[in-house]
C-alpha cells in the first residue's frame, strides 16, 4: 500500500506540474496574439495611476470626479499633442536639412566600409585556395515591398488603436475608480476579499511608485541634457534632450539609443572629435547616475527586483511585445512579484525575483 500510495503521489505530482506547464503555455501565447490590447490596457492604466493624484486633489477642493477627470484628461492631451506637434515640425525641418546630414554620414559609411574591405581581403589570403566549381543560381521570389507595406499596416493599426481607446479607457478608470475597485472586490469570494483588498493596494502602490517615480527620474534626465545640449550649442537642444533623456530610461540599451538623436544632429554643427566625446561620455555618466543613484532611490525601494529578473524580463517582455514590452517590462514584473508574494504557493516565484 505505502508504495502504491507513493506511486500515485507522484502521479498526481507530474499531472500537476505538466498542467501548469500547459496554462503557463496558453498565457504566454494570450499574451503574444493579443498584444496590441494587452499593451494598451497596460498603457491605459499607467497613465490613470500617473493622473489620478491630480483628479483625487481636485476632488479634494470639490471639484466632481469625472468632472475633474475629463479636465485633467483633456489637459494631457493638449500637452501631448502641442509636444507631438512640436517634434513633427523638428523632424520635418530636419528631412530639409538631410542634404548636410548626408556627406558626413558617407564619409563615415565609406571610411567603416574600406576598413571592412581591408580586413576581408586580409581573410581571404588565409583562406586556402578552392577549386571554382559550377556556379548554381538560386531564383528565390521576393515580396520585400508587400512584406514593408503589410508590416506598416498592422503598426499603423497598433497605434491608432491605442491612441483611439487610451484616453476612453484612462477616463472611465478615473472617474469609475470606486466602482471599478467595488466590482472587482465582487468577483472574489467573502473569505478572500480581504486579502485580495491588501494585493491590490499593493499594486497600486508598487506601480504609482513606479509611474511618479520613473516621471521624477525622466524630468531630471531631459532637464541635464537640455542644459548640457544647451552649452555645447547643439540645434534643437529641448526636443533632441526630450527623446534622449526618455530613451536613457531604458536599462542598458538605453544609453546605446540616447546616442543616436545628439550624434546625428551634431554632424552638421561640429567637425572635431571632442564635441562627440562629451556627448558620449555625459550621457553614459547621466546614464550610470539613474541606474545606480536616482532610480534605486526613487523606484527600485519599493520595486525591488534583482538584476537578473529585470534583464530576463526586459528579454521576454521585449520579445513579446517589442519596444513596448521593454518600457512595460519593469511594471509588469513588479505586479507579477506582488501577486506571488500574497499567494502562498507562488511565494518562492517572488523571492526569487526580489533575491
Amino acid at each position: 500500500m505505502p508504495l502504491e500510495e507513493t506511486r500515485v503521489a507522484a502521479s498526481a505530482s507530474a499531472s500537476s506540474v505538466s498542467a501548469r506547464i500547459i496554462a503557463a503555455g496558453i498565457v504566454i501565447a494570450f499574451c503574444y496574439w493579443a498584444s496590441s490590447v494587452l499593451v494598451t490596457l497596460l498603457v491605459a492604466v499607467l497613465m490613470a495611476y500617473f493622473l489620478d493624484p491630480l483628479v483625487t486633489w481636485l476632488e479634494y477642493v470639490h471639484v466632481p470626479r469625472a468632472l475633474g477627470s475629463l479636465f485633467v484628461l483633456m489637459i494631457t492631451l493638449a500637452l501631448l499633442m502641442v509636444l507631438a506637434w512640436s517634434l513633427v515640425d523638428r523632424v520635418d525641418q530636419f528631412g530639409e536639412d538631410w542634404p548636410t546630414y548626408r556627406a558626413p554620414l558617407q564619409s563615415v559609411a565609406g571610411a567603416i566600409q574600406r576598413k571592412l574591405d581591408i580586413f576581408e581581403a586580409r581573410v581571404s589570403e588565409l583562406e586556402p585556395e578552392t577549386r571554382p566549381g559550377p556556379s548554381v543560381i538560386r531564383i528565390t521570389e521576393s515580396h520585400s515591398l508587400r512584406d514593408a507595406v503589410v508590416s506598416r499596416i498592422g503598426s499603423l493599426y497598433s497605434f491608432v488603436l491605442a491612441a483611439t481607446f487610451v484616453p476612453f479607457l484612462v477616463f472611465f478608470m478615473l472617474a469609475a475608480k470606486r466602482q471599478v475597485w467595488h466590482a472587482t472586490m465582487q468577483l472574489f469570494p467573502a473569505t478572500q476579499r480581504t486579502q485580495v483588498k491588501q494585493t491590490l493596494a499593493d499594486v497600486t502602490h508598487v506601480l504609482r511608485s513606479y509611474v511618479i517615480g520613473t516621471a521624477l527620474v525622466g524630468f531630471i534626465l531631459v532637464l541635464a541634457n537640455w542644459l548640457f545640449f544647451w552649452w555645447i550649442g547643439l540645434d534643437f537642444a529641448f526636443l533632441i534632450a526630450l527623446v534622449s533623456g526618455l530613451l536613457n530610461l531604458v536599462p542598458y540599451i538605453g544609453v546605446v539609443m540616447a546616442w543616436v538623436p545628439p550624434l546625428l544632429i551634431g554632424l552638421k554643427q561640429f567637425h572635431a572629435v571632442p564635441p562627440f566625446i562629451g556627448i558620449f561620455v555625459v550621457l553614459l555618466v547621466l546614464h550610470l547616475v539613474a541606474a545606480n543613484l536616482l532610480i534605486p532611490a526613487l523606484v527600485g525601494w519599493r520595486i525591488r527586483l534583482n538584476a537578473l529578473a529585470l534583464t530576463v524580463s526586459l528579454l521576454f517582455w521585449g520579445f513579446l511585445w517589442g519596444a513596448m514590452g521593454l518600457i512595460l517590462a519593469i511594471p509588469v514584473t513588479a505586479v507579477i512579484k506582488v501577486i506571488c508574494d500574497h499567494v502562498e504557493s507562488w511565494q518562492p516565484i517572488g523571492r526569487w525575483l526580489s533575491a
